[in-house]
């Protein structure tokens, strides 16, 4: 049995992610929190288990799960569910992220970007995650909820607080449920063009949802549309500064910034697994019997680098053409997907276009990573660049 402790983080996760696909593709560890779990880590494998109906996310199916858990009013989420549950809120809420909507987005995240980076010019080194990223995804993704200004700098402080798994984590998850009933109670007088806006209509007059449901979907879009498009945005920009022959294709027009961000997606995900997945009926992986309810989890990060998908699958290019697992496969498919390359093709097209010479400003050694098996992501981001004259 394996043991994916603290060292499995960080730079040491694709060592060992790279061995396990090697040499024993399906096989049992042990996560960092304890719980057991069967590891998923070839493409073939990873993309046709993502789509298998056998495999639940519910945990009504587990057995002997220790994981990472949420209070009933939050657990009501679409990573936990399965058909048809998830098919009636996916359908709910789905016509706001397909790309057509979130292109009208644009205009006001081009505007936020260019606001942060208009405050990065006159300057010759900045820490990126606290001064550019973050503040990038968090507004952008709060003008689609309808968070107001003044809430924002409050859930920045409670998410990064909620995430760093410290004593505080209970307290500050309470405080981002306050918020969002807050704003529940505020759309229900005073409806807006916003996302929450049209989910307390679906609640309210088409009863469509629950009141668990509404608050664990817009707590589950207001998480996931914040944190892990900035964690990809900074290892994008990692990655990026480790490759000057990529940055200047990137900065030269020679590497189109949507295959890029696709690459980059490939090259270093931050989402490394799946959602735990339990299996319904005994079942085979790989070749290897899995029986009902033992927790199976897919690494992406692993399948995403198999070379037997992705020819020189260690190396960044940018303009390779093959798609990736990043974004999930079959009927979970990340419903933010639009949102997030959005966010990504703007912030990163605007930092290498602004930001000459852009490179780490410390040694790769010295980052910080944050202490997760599941999500991959920075602390902070030192980097320098050329003046602007």
């Amino acid at each position: 049995m394996v043991d994916l402790g603290p060292a499995s983080s960080g730079p040491a996760f694709h060592p060992t992610v790279d061995w396990l696909r090697t040499r024993r593709p399906v096989c049992q560890g042990v996560l960092p929190d304890g719980s057991v779990v069967w590891l998923v880590t070839r493409y073939e494998d990873v993309r046709a288990a993502l789509a298998d109906p056998r495999l639940s996310l519910s945990k009504r199916h587990a057995k002997g799960w220790k994981g990472f858990g949420l209070p009933p009013e939050l657990d009501a989420n679409l990573l936990n569910m399965d058909a048809p549950d998830h098919t009636r809120i996916r359908r709910l809420v789905a016509p706001a992220f397909r790309p057509h909507a979130i292109e009208r987005l644009r205009p006001r995240v081009e505007r936020i970007t260019e606001e942060l980076v208009a405050a990065l010019r006159p300057l010759r080194e900045t820490e990126l995650v606290g001064s550019f990223i973050e503040p990038l995804t968090l507004r952008s993704v709060c003008e689609l909820l309808g968070v107001p200004l003044d809430d924002q700098m409050d859930l920045r402080r409670w998410n990064t607080e909620m995430l760093s798994e410290t004593e505080g984590a209970p307290e500050a998850r309470d405080n981002i449920v306050r918020l969002m009933r807050r704003l529940i109670r505020r759309r229900r007088t005073e409806p807006g063009d916003d996302l929450i806006s049209r989910l307390v209509v679906a609640r309210d007059q088409d009863g469509v949802l629950s009141e668990d449901e509404l608050t664990s979907l817009i707590f589950l879009v207001m998480v996931a549309g914040y944190m892990s498009s900035a964690n990809f945005i900074g290892l994008a920009v990692l990655s990026l500064c480790g490759d000057s022959a990529q940055l200047a294709a990137l900065r030269s027009g020679a590497a189109p910034i949507g295959p890029a961000v696709s690459e980059l997606l490939r090259y270093d995900t931050p989402e490394a697994v799946a959602p735990r997945r339990f299996p319904v009926v005994d079942m085979d992986i790989g070749g290897v019997r899995i029986r009902a309810g033992e927790p199976v989890v897919l690494v992406i990060s692993s399948a995403n680098r198999d070379p037997r998908r992705f020819p020189d699958a260690q190396r960044l290019v940018l303009d390779r053409a093959a798609t990736n697992l990043s974004f999930g496969h079959g009927p979970h498919y990340c419903l933010g997907a639009a949102l997030a390359r959005l966010q990504a093709e703007t912030g990163i097209a605007a930092l290498v276009r602004s930001l000459p010479g852009l490179r780490l400003a410390q040694p790769d050694a010295e980052l910080v990573w944050l202490p997760s098996f599941r999500f991959r992501g920075l602390c902070e981001l030192p980097v320098t660049w050329d003046t602007v004259a």
